[in-house]
């Protein structure tokens, strides 16, 4: 019962990825760089993304550990490399889930210097913090722990999916310098959240002694807030297939801006230098979603004290009788009341060199029409995003080329929470109107995913004219 509660923890620790686009931040051959910084120097005249298929972006990694730590044939037992992987991880440890589909992804130039971009697109994101005294007391029991308090406040945990309708301005304001602002309107179908928890589990023995302890719960305030879930829930058909129908309505309704609503914005700027330096920089996704329907909050509040002769974390059959008197003891409600909540904003920037200008006429590595460009950059970029216990943070250096006309092509090197040799390439043809890209992270690591600290693919497929 114990080792299966620890290898689930371990698993679900090793689900990591983070929102960091550092390949596609200020890529400026691709619209979709203009979500990251609605201020990107973008060169085309219109773009229109391939519905469903301009932007397919899914990650995956790992954090702490990972499932090579806990499942190698290297002659050591699980239970030992259990040990070992419980004593690696840490609450700050997380694991986190990002999935965006762009649906819809259009712009145009309304004059030289303005370009006007809009589309709806759908994201999942999750977020969890490894629950390290939770896991320490389901595999190890509290038997060996007297007097030590297990924190209740480990369990953090967000999950929200949702879809988002956007429409970005931008505007070269002078020579230098280039201004971007974006509208979004989230439109939720699901959310789940539970933070800010307080309260400790503590195990001491009596002043009776003859192995007579108490089990104290004090201070407890556990929440978890659901909006979208109760509807689901009370779904009643003996017909799985129409079960299935009901819950697309719902999805598709909520997903159509009849879903729990949020209002955010996105800014940027790109700023010259001078000719051969640019410095950028754009805060995304400041904004919230305030939820008022289908909402029930769960909490339980208060102290629960209760004696026994052992330590009762021991079996499936000492956690079930827990349990019941927990139920019994600690008051548990249900709400309905509405809440609201702030958005991951994120920070991007970048500073970047450019060299190799081409000057003739017979250049075959830019658009016709477009002046004849640098055909290589170095800079550097830094990324951060803000999260329920802290923030995260990256840093990228990187090189960008553009090969031919057809093609271009940038390489970066990433320092973050999961890896110190996160090496990444993006690749972007354009042929004719036609435009394709893809792009992954952490290569070095794709002869043995098992060992991975991360893995992240994006495509997608645009007309660019």
């Amino acid at each position: 019962m114990r080792k299966n509660i620890y290898l689930l923890f371990i698993l679900i620790a090793n689900i990591v990825c983070a929102q960091n686009k550092e390949l596609l931040y200020d890529f400026t051959d691709l619209p979709q760089s203009l979500l990251l910084n609605p201020a990107a120097d973008v060169k085309m005249n219109k773009h229109l993304g391939v519905p469903f298929l301009s932007q397919i972006h899914a990650n995956v990694g790992s954090s702490g550990v990972s499932i090579y730590d806990v499942f190698a044939d290297d002659g050591r037992s699980v239970n030992e490399k259990i040990e070992e992987a419980l004593a690696n991880l840490s609450s700050h440890d997380y694991f986190t889930v990002n999935q965006q589909l762009d649906i819809l992804n259009f712009g145009w130039r309304a004059d030289n210097d303005i370009y006007y971009s809009g589309g709806i697109y759908q994201e999942l994101d999750v977020i969890g913090y490894f629950p390290k005294d939770l896991a320490v007391l389901a595999y190890r029991g509290n038997r060996d722990f007297e007097g030590v308090p297990f924190r209740l406040s480990d369990i953090s945990a967000t999950a929200e999916l949702m879809s988002v309708f956007h429409f970005g301005y931008n505007k070269k304001v002078n020579r230098n310098l280039r201004f971007g602002a974006r509208l979004k309107i989230y439109s939720s179908i699901f959310n789940a959240r539970s933070t800010r928890n307080r309260g400790t589990f503590t195990t001491i023995e009596t002043p009776n002694g003859n192995n007579i302890y108490q089990h104290i719960i004090s201070g407890a305030d556990v929440r978890l807030q659901t909006a979208g879930y109760a509807s689901l829930r009370d779904i009643e058909s003996e017909d799985d297939v129409d079960g299935g129908k009901q819950v697309t309505k719902k999805f598709i309704n909520r997903a159509l801006l009849g879903g729990n609503l949020g209002l955010g914005v996105d800014v940027g700027f790109t700023y010259d230098i001078e000719e051969q330096w640019r410095v950028t920089g754009s805060v995304t996704d400041l904004g919230m979603i305030f939820y008022t329907k289908d909402v029930e909050t769960y909490k339980a509040i208060g102290d629960y004290v209760f004696e026994g002769l052992q330590a009762p974390i021991q079996s499936e059959e000492d956690v079930n009788d827990v349990l019941d008197e927990l139920e019994e003891a600690v008051s548990y409600d249900t709400i309905h009341n509405s809440y609201a909540a702030f958005r991951p904003m994120k920070l991007n920037g970048s500073l970047k060199y450019s060299f190799n200008r081409y000057s003739s006429g017979n250049c075959d590595c830019y658009l016709d029409g477009e002046d004849a460009p640098y055909t290589d950059a170095i800079g550097g970029q830094v990324f951060m995003q803000f999260r329920p216990q802290r923030p995260q943070f990256a840093l990228s250096l990187f090189y960008y080329k553009r090969l031919s006309k057809y093609l271009k092509a940038k390489v970066n090197y990433t320092i973050d929470d999961l890896s110190y040799y996160n090496v990444g390439l993006i690749l972007s043809t354009h042929i004719k109107k036609f435009n394709f890209y893809i792009s992954a992270n952490n290569l070095l690591d794709y002869s043995n995913l098992a060992k991975s600290n991360g893995a992240a693919v994006q495509l997608g497929f645009n007309i660019i004219m």
